[in-house]
């Protein structure tokens, strides 16, 4: 069974006062961090969307698969959009959907995750039973997620609506998903 990697890193960081996947984290850019972690956990493809600062991304993280989303201030849910279109003509079977901001989610986390990959599959995981990232949506899910999707809230109103399907993982034990919304957020996470 294929599963996708997909690496949501176009915002343009207003309340972090520049691009996050441009951030410094441990010796490389988030957007670096990010795409190493869905490799590392096996996901291929993995299809990073950009859209703030592109050329600059693409030449500070060069080699990934990018794909840019040009009405990346719409919000979030456009570049699950162009992520989904992205990867519609693969064969992969679910796409693990990680978010440049969230450094703490590691390949475990992601593979524990994964392991639950079907075209049917909704799948979150859980930090001391509340549910976060990382999210795989399985491929029959795609084109409704695409058509709910809107403004920030990426797939989150799709997957309240369809909560009784939504499979739970606890990966708290092996990840972390604070996300890095400020610069004084990216000086606590360093300091852990």
């Amino acid at each position: 069974m294929k599963i996708a990697g997909l690496v949501l890193a176009a915002g343009g960081g207003r309340r972090f006062g520049r691009p996050k996947a441009l951030v410094p984290w441990q010796g490389r850019t988030l957007v670096a961090h990010t795409a190493e972690t869905s490799v590392r956990a096996g996901l291929h493809p993995t299809v990073v969307v950009i859209g703030a600062a592109a050329d600059r991304v693409r030449a500070a993280a060069p080699g990934l698969d990018y794909v840019e989303n040009p009405g990346w201030e719409t919000g979030m849910a456009s570049s699950l959009r162009a992520g989904l279109a992205a990867l519609t003509p693969t064969n992969a079977t679910a796409a693990v959907v990680l978010l440049v901001d969230m450094p703490g989610i590691t390949p475990a986390s992601v593979r524990r995750i994964a392991a639950q990959a079907s075209p049917t599959a909704l799948v979150t995981g859980t930090y001391a039973g509340r549910r976060g990232h990382p999210v795989l949506l399985g491929r029959n899910h795609w084109a409704a997620i695409a058509r709910s999707a809107t403004g920030d809230s990426g797939a989150r109103d799709y997957l309240r609506a369809h909560a009784a399907e939504v499979e739970t993982v606890p990966v708290d034990d092996v990840a972390n998903d604070h996300d890095l919304d400020t610069p004084a957020d990216l000086a606590v996470a360093e300091r852990a």
